[in-house]
């Protein structure tokens, strides 16, 4: 029989690589999504009020929001 099928047990160190790539790809993911969505959100009322100084404070309120969410999902 094949092994191709089967589910690694949750403690086994297959698991444990699985949950680290996983950990690996969403952990950047968290911070690049957070500076663009802030920072989009800071582009998009520079344009609106005709500032030009809340991009730079949406990329790193973005990026302070990304790190404390993964200091909670993955730091504890």
């Amino acid at each position: 029989m094949s092994e191709e099928g089967h589910r690694p047990d949750p403690g086994s160190d297959e698991s444990d690589h699985r949950n680290f790539a996983n950990a690996a790809w969403s952990i950047p993911s968290y911070v690049l999504s957070g500076m663009a969505v802030y920072g989009g959100l800071g582009w998009l009322l520079d344009r609106w009020l005709g500032t030009s100084a809340l991009f730079p404070i949406g990329i790193l309120v973005g990026l302070g929001l990304a790190l404390y969410l993964v200091y909670h999902r993955y730091g504890r």
